[in-house]
């Protein structure tokens, strides 16, 4: 499937898995990640792919996305000074056999890694957790 295909298509297309409505009493969480399933790829905001990442929700398709808008906000982010975004925290956040999984991706988020200056604390414990993790992945 190409890149173009995958933006206009949701996650339940992707996967062929539709869903049931959650329960009624669900969090407000489990109830976007539901509703978000349903949103074409490209049209998810950073937050919105930063919501279905942390909830390991889509990884294939999430990821690589999350991927592409870091490295492109790379340059801009630096220049403000401090570099504190949860899209970089829930892609580095992932559990080790997401990286083993996709090596392919630890790579690139490895090279984004090296972009990026001025990390705020909490973002730079997960840089070296997701740094140890990925170690020997590729």
């Amino acid at each position: 499937m190409n890149k173009d295909h995958e933006r206009t298509a949701t996650l339940e297309e992707l996967e062929g898995d539709v869903w049931p409505e959650p329960p009624t009493d669900s969090t407000g969480l489990v109830k976007a990640v539901h509703r978000l399933r349903r949103v074409p790829l490209g049209e998810l905001t950073p937050y919105e792919l930063g919501r279905l990442i942390g909830q390991d929700t889509g990884l294939p398709w999430t990821l690589p996305l999350a991927l592409e808008i870091l490295r492109e906000t790379a340059a801009s982010q630096n220049e403000g000074g401090f570099y504190d975004d949860d899209l970089l925290s829930a892609a580095l956040t992932r559990r080790p056999e997401t990286w083993v999984a996709h090596p392919e991706l630890a790579g690139e988020l490895r090279e984004i890694l090296h972009l990026l200056t001025g990390l705020s604390p909490y973002i730079e414990h997960d840089r070296a957790r997701f740094l140890q993790a990925s170690q020997g992945v590729d």
